[in-house]
């Protein structure tokens, strides 16, 4: 080989590299890409929540308190969203994918039990809130159907419907559970969750009125008996106009709790 032609072949080797070098090394997977571009919106509810369950709103009856993490997970070339609520009354685990349809979610929920599987479908409505159905509750046609479920509405305690909102700017997550009513179209409550996200500036503290309903930043003043309070917004003061009784009982059962969880630590 000639000292020409030996040249011409490290250039194009040279070349070859080159070319290799400007091509991406990891390129992000397009499923990855596509399933986090329909999951963003639902960034608000990654993070660490503390909550507090009610069976009837304004009543401590029956009540317990829940934490739950939200983070992303990134596994087999797919993303979804996934929660851990170690001691929740309904779920101790779930997660979130994009649906078959577009705009469709799908949430697979483990009950208490650890085993049982739960698979619930919807999308999010005009106001922002996730709706998620059985599966075995969707009319056909109206969102992507699933292979199997195990949930069941002909069961008296189970869950026929999910739905998930976020309110106070992301410092609180609402959680409604309903089971739809056999034989016809209507849902009702079994029960809800009210979070506050931990380390929150909604959470209560620096010296500043509490509000009765959410435990956030009070601003409102109301009086009942002839005694003051303070709510965070116009609905925490409907609340308490509606069932003031009923809202400071909760109020005075939360406080017990916080004062145990504290002695506890």
């Amino acid at each position: 080989m000639t000292a020409e032609s030996i040249r011409a072949t490290c250039c194009l080797v040279c070349l070859m590299f080159a070319v290799a070098d400007d091509q991406p090394r990891s390129a992000e997977p397009d499923h990855v890409r596509a399933d986090k571009a329909e999951l963003t919106r639902l960034q608000a509810y990654i993070g660490g929540w503390k909550g507090v369950g009610q069976l009837r709103r304004g009543s401590t009856q029956g009540a317990w308190t829940e934490q739950a993490d939200w983070a992303w997970k990134f596994a087999d070339g797919r993303a979804s969203l996934v929660f851990e609520t170690p001691k929740g009354k309904y779920y101790t685990s779930g997660r979130i994918t994009p649906g078959k349809e577009p705009g469709d979610f799908e949430l697979d929920a483990t009950r208490t039990d650890g085993e049982t599987l739960d698979r619930f479908i919807g999308r999010v409505a005009d106001d922002g809130q996730l709706v998620l159905s059985a599966a075995t509750d969707i009319p056909p046609g109206s969102v992507a159907t699933v292979e199997s479920s195990t949930n069941s509405s002909d069961k008296a305690d189970a869950v026929s419907r999910i739905s998930i909102r976020t309110v106070a700017e992301g410092d609180r997550l609402l959680v409604l559970y309903e089971r739809r009513v056999a034989g016809g179209d209507r849902y009702t409550r079994i029960a809800e969750v009210g979070y506050t996200r931990v380390g929150s500036s909604f959470a209560k503290g620096n010296g500043q009125p509490e509000c009765v309903v959410t435990g956030g930043l009070g601003t409102i003043k109301v009086t009942y008996q002839g005694k003051t309070y303070y709510v965070c917004c116009t609905g925490c003061r409907d609340m308490f106009d509606d069932d003031p009784e009923g809202v400071l009982a909760d109020y005075r059962e939360r406080k017990l709790q916080e004062k145990e969880q504290e002695q506890a630590k």
